[in-house]
């Protein structure tokens, strides 16, 4: 049967003039509109500091529960109570043309809706920049929702001619697809129908993709509704004897038309076909990865075997959908050159046993499940296996890069030899201890890792590059070795930190600082059982070593930064240091320097800075701060008054609250330093942070448990990758979202800050003024007493003795009340800024949620007035009121 345009194009015309005829069809769309924009700019919004609409994606199902039911209660209600539903049916036109006809002007209604909500967007331009292609797919994610539900509205206006039970019924009918999960879970099947909820279905569509299964669900959820309407529509054809029995028989269709498009919605869910619409394009496979696909070697192929449990929590269920999807791309663009074999592990199951015989342990993942909090085991490992070696990635966590993964195990398998990373024997024990260190860990998935001893000369042929950790730790003949292989020009990585809280001793403290003394290694319990250390090169300061590489660091001062992008993480004290791209009014990141360039965020936790020094050595900046920062020496930020019972040793504490002076300046965190001359060569990266390579964050990359992510692990990777010249991995390992942020609103922020900071400053500045006069009053006493020359040498001294004693107790007593004063001055001042902060968030959500709406209410406004003006126009002067005389 063939459509008529014309009939169609009639009916669309009357039903969307008709909604916008009058008042009620603008004030939808107003409602829409606000209500939009209030759950898109909330408190969420402003915590997450980004240029977004994922507050209003994750609320938009529900908010179309109630919109579309009030755009479609009319459709065909109206046309009943009026009775002029019998008249649409004796036109020249098919119950078909009728439906589209229908359906269109219900869809260009909300289409129009959509159009004026963009102005949310406008809101996402003025306040950031943000991804365009993920807006462009959450919009259209928003249309393909809408459009599905649209054809269940018209279900229910078709079931009566009362709007307001249509109304009713179509939130009824709407909340099936919305709620279908839920509703599973209280008969066991939760898991089941959770991936036929429009929120699953929805969810990639706010990631800026748009998948083949979510296109094929929403097409036929409105298939099959626009089916029932049909049914309805020609049941008036039924003959009255053989009703139920035709209405069973239209149910039975309408159900194997719904499992059929289940079933082929279900089979799209295991294809990989996207549409992937990021800036930078997460979802699609890299070059790098197809480089090395194309390169296997068939004659020695290469086989990855997944350990993969069929069912998981809901937490990990895109993470298992990834690693399988990602594994059949991996298995078809690897030709005969790659097998992959999938294996469905079972807790205590023969496969089970197979995993753990490759190391692949399961993990335990709290969930909850029907409101109840569980624990699950949990598998989502894979070994990679050639005739050359072999590379297990135990579990395949929220956060981790499935693609750089698989690609970086597959290039370390396909070839006969790795390079090696030796490791430096210091204080920080990253190797050799109870366990290695996670980055010890995470090396040997690429690298042969082994232990360098520094006591005797470093072979600079045994490995490839060398890390040391906390070299302000060795002796001093252990430093003259290792200067030695710096001037060699050998690849060299250091980290070393003024404050290391990774090496505290049992949370008593931090006991491995280089300003603190060395530890013996033989000590037992209460520190029993050993002479005592050799002390430190240097004391700890690490002279001879910085000569070498022709640098500056000091070993006891940290240096801090108030720029924190993430309010979330407003607790945190500004010596927790937020390197972030586009973040500041300097340039954090190199951006000429291959291990830089791709990073988006890496966080210090009270790092040193690292200075050029005058010399031949060339000095690259890696990592820098932003201009709110300054530094902070050892008597200013560190309370030492700790003690370790356990160990006899002294610890030190961050100090709560430290007075901190901006210096405007910009810090170098991190540096790559280069020197080529006859007999003193350097290939060397210094960073003046231990911290940041801890395991907590090769932990958090795995398990993704933050909603921030940060490029700790990325950069000492690259570091390591540059360094040994493989430059690969680098730029697949730095693929991730660009950090994109409120930046409007971290501008007034910094200047609420800048004000705070100078205040404060003024305060502290007071404060010292005030306790100086103090001081001069009690040596005006003293001087007053020394130069009476009345008194006799014996009442002279007992009277100094007292003045001193009552003006030293004024003074304490003075000092006391001026300390508190500044306190309670600077306390006043933070919290004057976060209400100045609060203020700014509020007014940007006021004028957020109410300028969108203006545009739509002013053309209702304006319909309205022009309507009541052709009102009057049409009424005839005889049947006018005429004004009393």
């Amino acid at each position: 049967m063939q459509l008529r345009q014309q009939v169609i194009r009639a009916i669309f015309q009357r039903n969307f003039a008709g909604y916008f005829s009058g008042v009620l069809g603008y004030l939808f769309i107003v409602v829409f509109v606000v209500l939009g924009g209030a759950l898109a700019f909330n408190a969420r919004f402003f915590t997450g500091n980004e240029p977004t609409l994922d507050q209003l994606t994750e609320w938009y199902p529900l908010l179309l529960l109630f919109f579309v039911p009030a755009v479609t209660m009319s459709v065909w209600a109206d046309e009943r109570k009026s009775g002029t539903d019998e008249l649409l049916f004796t036109l020249p036109a098919t119950e078909l043309e009728i439906l589209v006809g229908k359906y269109l002007a219900v869809v260009a209604v909300y289409s129009v809706a959509l159009v004026f909500s963009m102005a949310h967007v406008f809101v996402l331009m003025f306040l950031g920049n943000p991804d365009w292609g993920l807006i462009a797919t959450t919009y259209f994610g928003y249309w393909l929702a809408g459009a599905a539900m649209l054809s269940a509205g018209m279900l229910a206006s078709m079931l009566t001619a009362n709007m307001t039970v249509a109304f009713v019924l179509g939130i009824v009918i709407c909340a099936l697809p919305v709620f279908v999960g839920q509703i599973g879970a209280t008969i066991g099947l939760g898991d089941l129908l959770d991936r036929f909820s429009l929120r699953e279905q929805f969810r990639d569509f706010g990631m800026g993709v748009i998948p083949l299964t979510a296109l094929l669900y929403f097409a036929g959820f409105t298939v099959v509704m626009l089916y029932l309407n049909h049914t309805l529509m020609t049941r008036r054809h039924w003959h009255t004897r053989s009703e139920p029995a035709i209405g069973v028989q239209y149910a039975v269709r309408a159900i194997s038309v719904a499992v059929v498009l289940s079933c082929v919605t279900t089979w799209a869910g295991y294809s990989v076909l996207r549409v992937d619409a990021t800036g930078e394009r997460l979802f699609s496979l890299s070059p790098a990865t197809h480089d090395i696909l194309d390169q296997l070697d068939t004659e020695r192929p290469i086989e990855i075997q997944a350990f993969i449990s069929p069912d998981v929590p809901r937490e990990y269920v895109e993470t298992r959908k990834r690693l399988v999807g990602l594994l059949r791309q991996f298995d078809e663009l690897g030709g005969k050159g790659l097998d992959v074999r999938y294996v469905d592990v079972q807790p205590f199951s023969q496969q089970a046993e197979e995993a753990e015989h490759f190391g692949i342990e399961p993990v335990q993942v709290m969930t909850e499940v029907d409101g109840r909090r569980s624990e699950s085991d949990v598998y989502l490992g894979a070994v990679i296996i050639s005739s050359y070696d072999k590379v297990v990635v135990p579990f395949f966590g929220k956060g981790l890069p499935i693609e750089y993964e698989l690609t970086r195990s597959i290039q370390t398998v396909a070839h006969e030899k790795r390079h090696t990373v030796g490791v430096l024997r210091t204080d920080a024990n990253l190797m050799g201890g109870s366990r290695d260190w996670q980055i010890v860990q995470e090396l040997k998935k690429q690298y042969n890792v082994q232990q360098v001893s520094p006591s005797s000369a470093i072979d600079t042929t045994a490995f490839d590059v060398l890390l040391a950790v906390m070299p302000s730790s060795l002796t001093s003949e252990e430093m003259d070795h290792l200067v030695d292989y710096a001037k060699s020009g050998s690849p060299l990585l250091v980290f070393d930190d003024p404050f290391p809280l990774s090496l505290g001793s049992n949370g008593f403290g931090v006991t491995g600082a280089p300003r603190q003394p060395k530890r013996s290694p033989h000590s037992g319990f209460m520190g029993q059982g050993g002479p005592p250390p050799e002390q430190k090169a240097d004391g700890g300061r690490a002279t001879r070593l910085l000569d070498a590489l022709g640098i500056d660091w000091q070993y006891d001062a940290c240096v801090f930064d108030v720029n924190n992008p993430h309010p979330e993480f407003a607790m945190l004290p500004a010596e927790y240091v937020f390197v972030t791209r586009g973040g500041s009014d300097t340039e954090s990141f190199n951006p000429d320097d291959e291990t830089t360039k791709g990073l988006q965020e890496v966080i210090a936790l009270y790092p040193g800075r690292v200075q050029r020094r005058g010399g031949e050595s060339d000095f690259r900046p890696l990592l820098n701060t932003s201009k709110q920062s300054g530094v902070l020496h050892w008597e200013e930020f560190v309370d030492e008054g700790g003690f370790n019972f356990f160990s006899m040793q002294g610890t030190a504490n961050p100090r709560r609250n430290p007075f901190r002076v901006i210096d405007s300046a910009v810090h170098t965190l991190a540096a790559r330093v280069t020197r080529e001359s006859d007999d003193h060569n350097v290939n060397a990266i210094f960073v003046a942070d231990v911290d940041m390579i801890s395991d907590f964050f090769f932990e958090e990359r795995n398990l993704g448990n933050l909603s921030t992510q940060f490029d700790n692990v990325t950069f000492v990777l690259n570091a390591v990758d540059s360094l040994v010249g493989d430059d690969s991995f680098i730029e697949l390992r730095s693929r991730r979202p660009a950090h994109r942020t409120l930046v409007r609103v971290e501008q007034q922020k910094r200047q609420f800050l800048e004000a705070a900071n100078q205040a404060e400053r003024e305060a502290d500045q007071q404060a010292d003024e005030e306790l100086e006069l103090r001081r001069q009053q009690l040596g005006k006493r003293v001087k007053e007493i020394q130069e009476n020359n009345d008194l006799d040498p014996i009442a002279k001294a007992q009277m100094l003795e007292q003045a001193q004693q009552a003006e030293q107790k004024r003074l304490s007593l003075a000092e006391a009340q001026i300390e508190q004063q500044k306190n309670d001055e600077i306390r006043k001042i933070r919290a004057s800024t976060n209400r100045q902060i609060k203020s700014l968030e509020s007014t940007i959500r006021f004028w957020s949620v109410c300028l969108p709406a203006i545009p739509a209410f002013a053309l209702g406004a304006f319909v309205f007035v022009q309507r009541k003006r052709d009102e009057r126009t049409s009424v005839v002067d005889s049947r006018r009121r005429k004004p009393a005389a």
